[in-house]
């Protein structure tokens, strides 16, 4: 019988250098995508996956992250006064119950993969999640809860994977097919950042994976890889080596790469648009600067 997946790691050690100086002060987990930090979007959609276990990945100056999920007792009894029911609701999604979240310090930035591997103690002997909050993905059916429901099928690692343009490869784990069935590839193999001409295949992996607690094993016994840093799709990887099963799967939905100051621009843009309180003021105003554009061309 497979186990059900209800851990899931969030490294969010990394000091958003892409985003200085607004990260000199606060964590770029916590920016606003409209009116909800990054990391509301990663909770939000781990939560609709059935995860009941976060475990955030730190480092020094991350404190206004563990703020944002405690309880505001004095915000909450100002807005119960003015009888701000909407704004009480909106804040129930920003708490975590008692226990339900866990902060593990990463001490230096050796990797993504070091970063899972700081949680080992607290993932045991489960498979388990692990999200990049910088990837936020617009979805009907949140992309976590998609591939949840494939791995409950097919058991093994997955990852998240998207088709990008060959010239982009050396920015991605790029997947080598092993067998193609649409929505779902076995793999081959991962090369980490290739160049475009050594990229095995234009299909990326990107933030969202489910690891079976052998990744953990495989990462005490890696050395720093590609950049100097402990590379966790070298980890997946081994486990092909082993001849255990590693999937991607093609999700629905479009991804964001908020870690980068365009990509952000442009989530701000399609998520500002999708909300019904805000789209017709929003599109209105960029059909304008448009035409204002255009007419100084």
């Amino acid at each position: 019988m497979k186990k059900r997946v209800t851990k899931a790691i969030f490294p969010v050690a990394g000091l958003g250098t892409r985003f200085l100086p607004a990260t000199k002060s606060i964590p770029k987990e916590i920016m606003t995508l409209v009116d909800r930090p990054l990391i509301q979007y990663a909770i939000d959609e781990a939560r609709a996956a059935g995860i009941k276990e976060f475990i955030f990945v730190t480092s020094r100056g991350k404190g206004a992250l563990e703020d944002y999920f405690d309880d505001a007792p004095h915000l909450e009894s100002t807005l119960r006064k003015k009888n701000k029911k909407d704004l009480l609701e909106t804040l129930k999604n920003t708490s975590m119950d008692s226990g339900a979240i866990a902060y593990i310090r990463q001490h230096r930035a050796l990797g993504l993969g070091h970063a899972v591997w700081c949680a080992r103690r607290l993932v045991g002997n489960e498979p388990f999640a692990v999200i990049l909050p910088d990837d936020v993905i617009a979805a009907e059916k949140p992309c976590l809860q998609q591939m949840v429901e494939a791995h409950g099928e097919t058991g093994g690692c997955m990852v998240a994977a998207m088709e990008v343009p060959t010239e982009k490869s050396s920015s991605y784990g790029m997947i080598d097919i092993k067998e193609d069935h649409g929505s779902m590839v076995s793999v081959n193999g991962l090369v980490e950042k290739p160049s475009p001409e050594e990229a095995p295949s234009n299909l990326a992996v990107i933030g969202r994976y489910i690891l079976t607690p052998k990744i953990m094993q495989n990462l005490n016994k890696i050395k720093s890889g590609s950049g100097g840093e402990i590379q966790l799709t070298d980890a997946i990887d081994a486990e092909l080596q082993s001849g255990r099963d590693v999937y991607g799967y093609r999700f629905r939905g479009q991804r964001f790469d908020c870690g980068s100051k365009a990509g952000f621009l442009q989530a701000t843009v399609a998520f500002g648009l999708a909300r019904p309180d805000l789209r017709d003021e929003f599109d209105g105003y960029l059909r304008e600067l448009m035409a204002m554009q255009q007419a100084a061309q």
